[in-house]
């Protein structure tokens, strides 16, 4: 294949409202890719951003149109979708990804190309002196803890975007076609020969985190309904455990009305334990409509994203 169609190496950010880190990532990317002394190229993924992102991002790819490509969907679609659009399109043989508030600092790349050349086909970065608020900290490492005993995905940092990927490992996720799925974890399941490599990690250089509470919680949902059936398993037990329960309330319950007469003052304790039981239902139909719901979106076969335009160099 010539040069002007593969390039060594592929680098994928993705971006959503970040003007402000634009500008100072590509101060700093260029110039560590350059030094490399490798071909590479930068695909750019504008996820619907309502700044002036995708202003920036035309004009650096006139400024670097040997480089730079960027692809633009016309509506949010979110981080791993616009990862996925890119992956479908890299030309590269190693390809990273990087996040573009600039907290993993693009210097970092070397050392997981240094892995890669050191023979894994997958490594993944992990955060050192992590630059985030205690709640972000803690949450990590419950949610890190529960992916643990839930599926078989050994990461030691699943937050960090910072990761690189061997081409046939990048060809399989999209082979896959997942929509709700965890990038990270796939490229997990698919490597024969995955590592881990300690990155810096510093605050955020502008602006807030995109990620809310609530997407963080879905995409944990994503990593732990995607890769296990530990969630339904575990229910499965509990709602035996609490059948088996109520079946011997009944029981003392049958043996106390006809042995020591009927008893009003149990009304409200009955209440509660139905008011608990109904509760365990409606987390048990919540939990299985998860996976039918996500079995559906793969089924009906949708469009995952619409990319409105794509700049790249016609050479």
């Amino acid at each position: 294949m010539s040069e002007s169609l593969s390039r060594a190496l592929s680098v994928v950010i993705p971006v959503y409202n970040e003007e402000l880190n634009l500008p100072v990532l590509f101060a700093r990317l260029y110039p560590v890719l350059d030094a490399l002394g490798r071909s590479y190229e930068i695909i750019f993924t504008n996820d619907g951003s309502a700044d002036r992102s995708f202003e920036l991002l035309r004009a650096q790819h006139a400024a670097r149109p040997d480089v730079t490509r960027v692809i633009d969907f016309n509506s949010n679609y979110g981080q791993h979708m616009a990862i996925m659009a890119a992956f479908e399109n890299v030309r590269g043989e190693i390809i990273f990804t990087l996040d573009a508030d600039l907290q993993n600092p693009p210097e970092e790349i070397p050392k997981l190309l240094a892995a890669i050349d050191g023979g894994h086909d997958y490594v993944g970065g992990y955060r050192l002196n992590r630059q985030d608020s205690f709640f972000r900290k803690y949450a990590s490492r419950l949610i890190n803890y529960v992916r643990e005993h839930t599926t078989n995905i050994e990461m030691t940092d699943q937050g960090c975007m910072l990761r690189a990927y061997r081409r046939p490992i990048v060809a399989a996720i999209v082979r896959s076609g997942a929509i709700n799925t965890f990038i990270p974890a796939l490229a997990y399941s698919f490597a024969g020969n995955p590592g881990e490599v300690g990155v810096k990690h510093e605050e955020r250089h502008a602006g807030t985190s995109n990620y809310s509470f609530y997407q963080l919680i879905r995409l944990n949902f994503d990593l732990i309904t995607g890769f296990s059936l530990a969630p339904l398993q575990l229910f499965t037990m509990f709602a035996m455990g609490s059948a088996a329960g109520s079946f011997l309330l009944v029981l003392v319950l049958a043996y106390r009305r006809l042995f020591l007469g009927a008893e009003a003052e149990g009304i409200f304790t009955l209440f509660g334990i139905l008011f608990f039981l109904l509760s365990v239902a409606m987390v048990g139909i919540g939990l299985i409509g998860e996976y039918v719901g996500r079995t559906y979106q793969v089924v009906r076969g949708r469009q995952r994203f619409h990319v409105r335009e794509f700049l790249e160099s016609k050479s």
